[in-house]
């Protein structure tokens, strides 16, 4: 009974390892590609957010992109600040900010999407459809469980 718990244990200690280090060779490569692209990650991400779901309350946006409201703030100003985004108080809260893409920020992510998201589909070729539908679903069981 001990050794199969430590056996149990091993595998779910494995596990972990090769998820983490995959997670982050995976996160290293499109942080690679975007930074090519002349974006820092963060800057991306709150981009293709707003590119993707239209106008978002900044705190939104933080949940979206796993970030921290502060980071976010700051992305917001920067991004801002280049003429990508604009913010907009909200018509019904006063308490809420909501960011958008200005027309230069979407022409951006026209010019910048497509690439990015090619050189994703690259890096997932290693599996077929198929692992990656059972990927994906495998871990989405996994961090709901959590």
């Amino acid at each position: 009974m001990i050794a199969e718990i430590d056996a149990e244990r091993a595998t779910a200690l494995k596990l972990f390892v090769v998820l983490s280090r995959a997670a982050h060779a995976v996160g290293m490569r499109a942080q690679r590609d975007v930074e090519g692209r002349g974006l820092s990650l963060t800057d991306f991400a709150v981009m293709e957010a707003l590119y993707h779901k239209g106008p978002l309350p900044l705190g939104e946006i933080g949940h979206r992109v796993l970030r921290q409201s502060g980071s976010i703030t700051y992305a917001v100003d920067k991004l801002e600040a280049r003429g990508w985004v604009r913010r907009q108080p909200s018509t019904d809260d006063q308490r809420v900010t909501f960011a958008e893409l200005t027309c230069a920020g979407r022409e951006l992510m026209d010019s910048v999407f497509p690439g990015h998201s090619e050189t994703i589909a690259e890096i997932m070729a290693v599996l077929t459809p198929e692992e990656q539908e059972t990927t994906i679903a495998l871990l989405k069981r996994l961090g709901k469980s959590l």
